[in-house]
């Protein structure tokens, strides 16, 4: 396991602590609100709660974990989209006194067998679906490799049997508080991302404390204060997204709007909608998306590699934000010129990072992926090729790529390895962009 640099910080306040801070200042005012387009990726209508209705929300969620026979520092593996959900299911486990362990969306069977075992995680709680994944049913996939993972629990409707119903807690009127950590709670562990390297999946600890010195980073980084409305198109699977849409928002107190995956027209009215405040993106999509913002709007660009950083286009009021292997948080604001600042730049340089690929906010290690293809078609290859959105992206081939897909996709490998044997067509060393 591995403890980040940032959790050195000092500090008595919590997480939760912050948010009820937060809830007596603005109780009615809104506190979360979910993508306008909710419905088409999980269901449901989009939800807005006020600081008062997350909190009892909060309150129930963590009475519902204990009432599972749950108990206090419990590894509670998080598989959620970007929507109220997450939040309130996070913010419910430290209440509940135990640990949170967000996931990637996009990690199937084995990557969540992997970091879940080596997290010793007593649960998993996760979204009916998710777009066109069922992720209940994958979650029980899990559950059946994973002894020690007895509980599984999910919002959405037609949940399999077996799987714990979690809706009613986001529309709870109260709900007795669980027993709290009298004891030097900012100082323990408050989640456990992963950071993919030569080590696999391995744990990375964050108490409290770094947690929070995370979000200050960004926020005097941003120059912000209290109340700035946030949009966030950044989950809350890594260190990342705890950083730049979890923190902000606590430390803030304002409204926390959130966006899932990307749809452009979706995007473009909220981010219309939006008071000034800030809006987190992937560092790649800058450009395109600074476009879409008003002038008095701050992007906070999130970076995995120094390479993309170093070679980011000019951006007005942009502050980079840099996150390699899960560690530690790097924030700088751009300067007159509007350029990466070059020392931030070298502080990423300076970052040990142990995956040889990164696309998007995944890592991958060319070693494991060539040995998956090679377990299927000894004669399949798969590399990395650049890609001007996503950083890199994974090209594969094969006599019949298919049927490569196909196995890699039971097998419960990242769709974005299969994705690779869906391209149709070689373009010189390219292959083109999947339809």
């Amino acid at each position: 396991m591995i403890l980040g640099d940032a959790s050195r910080a000092t500090g008595s306040v919590t997480l939760d602590a912050l948010f009820r801070r937060a809830g007596v200042r603005n109780a009615h005012a809104p506190a979360l609100i979910d993508p306008p387009n909710r419905a088409r990726f999980t269901g449901g209508e989009p939800r807005t709660l006020t600081f008062a209705q997350a909190d009892r929300a909060i309150a129930a969620f963590a009475a519902t974990l204990h009432g599972l026979g749950l108990h206090t520092d419990a590894v509670i593996g998080l598989q959620l989209p970007n929507t109220v959900d997450s939040v309130i299911a996070f913010l419910g486990v430290l209440r509940a006194g135990m640990i949170a362990a967000p996931l990637p969306l996009l990690w199937r069977r084995r990557d969540m067998v992997e970091a879940l075992g080596r997290a010793g995680a007593r649960a998993i709680v996760t979204a009916g679906r998710i777009g066109a994944c069922a992720h209940a049913e994958l979650a029980m996939q899990v559950a059946a490799e994973l002894f020690p993972i007895r509980q599984i629990a999910a919002f959405g409707d037609k949940l399999p049997d077996g799987v714990v119903p979690l809706d009613a807690v986001l529309g709870a009127a109260t709900s007795e508080p669980p027993p709290q950590r009298t004891s030097n709670a900012a100082a323990h562990v408050a989640a456990w991302t992963f950071a993919s390297g030569a080590d696999g999946h391995a744990p990375v600890a964050h108490d409290h404390a770094g947690l929070i010195a995370a979000g200050e980073s960004v926020l005097q980084a941003a120059g912000l204060g209290a109340d700035a409305p946030l949009l966030s198109t950044i989950p809350l699977g890594s260190l990342a997204g705890l950083s730049v849409t979890l923190m902000p928002w606590l430390i803030g107190g304002g409204t926390l709007h959130l966006h899932h995956g990307f749809d452009a027209e979706t995007f473009a009215a909220q981010a219309a909608a939006l008071d000034g405040g800030m809006i987190a993106v992937p560092g790649l999509a800058l450009r395109p998306l600074a476009s879409l913002t008003a002038a008095d709007t701050t992007m906070l660009a999130v970076w995995r590699s120094s390479y993309g950083l170093a070679n980011s286009p000019p951006c007005r009021n942009a502050v980079d934000v840099v996150c390699i292997d899960d560690a530690e948080v790097k924030a700088s604001a751009r300067g007159h010129d509007v350029l990466p600042d070059p020392a931030l730049i070298a502080e990423a340089k300076a970052m040990p990072g142990g995956a040889d690929i990164a696309i998007g906010g995944y890592s991958f290690r060319q070693i494991e992926l060539d040995a998956a293809v090679l377990a299927i078609d000894p004669y399949a290859t798969v590399t990395a090729l650049p890609d001007a959105a996503l950083g890199q992206r994974l090209a594969g081939h094969a006599a019949d790529p298919a049927a490569v897909a196909a196995r890699l996709m039971d097998a419960g490998f990242n769709p974005l390895l299969a994705a690779a044997f869906r391209m149709r067509q070689f373009v010189g060393f390219e292959i083109d962009s999947p339809k």
